[in-house]
C-alpha cells in the first residue's frame, strides 16, 4: 500500500518585481538626498564648549578658506556685504547677523566682517561647532 501523494508542492517566492522595488527605493532616496541641502557652503567651523541656537530673523554670512564670501548661501564681494546688511537691516529691526567662517581663515579677515555689523549695528553671532559634532 502507497500513501505517498503523488504530487510535491514546493514552497515558492516570486522575487521578480522585488528588483523594481529595490530600483524605485534607490532613486527615492537619491533624489531626496540632493534635495536636502542643496545650497550649503563647506566649511570647517571652529570648535565651542558650549550650544545655543538662535529662533530670530537671522541672514548667514559664510566666509570659506579662500576668502569667499555667501549671504544666505548666494555668493556676494565683500565690497556688497555692507550694502547688502543695510537692506535687509531695513526689511527687519530685529535682525540678528549668524557668520560661518572657516577655521581657516585669519582673526584679521573676520575683524573685518565684524566692523561692518558693528558699523551698522547689527547683533552678530559666530557659528562654532558643538563638542558632539553638531553645529550650533
Amino acid at each position: 500500500m502507497n500513501l505517498r501523494k503523488r504530487k510535491k508542492i514546493t514552497a515558492e517566492v516570486a522575487t521578480s518585481s522585488m528588483n523594481d522595488i529595490m530600483f524605485f527605493l534607490m532613486l527615492f532616496f537619491l533624489i531626496m538626498s540632493t534635495l536636502l541641502n542643496p545650497n550649503v557652503v563647506k566649511l570647517t567651523l571652529p570648535n565651542s564648549k558650549h550650544n545655543q541656537t538662535l529662533r530670530q530673523k537671522e541672514v548667514t554670512i559664510s566666509v570659506t578658506k579662500e576668502l569667499q564670501y555667501f549671504v544666505n548661501n548666494a555668493p556676494v564681494a565683500f565690497e556688497m556685504l555692507e550694502p547688502l546688511l543695510s537692506s535687509e537691516l531695513s526689511k527687519s529691526k530685529d535682525l540678528t547677523v549668524i557668520l560661518r567662517c572657516d577655521s581657516g581663515i585669519s582673526v584679521q579677515d573676520l575683524v573685518n566682517v565684524l566692523e561692518i555689523g558693528n558699523k551698522l549695528k547689527v547683533k552678530m553671532v559666530l557659528a562654532t561647532k558643538a563638542p558632539n559634532g553638531s553645529k550650533g
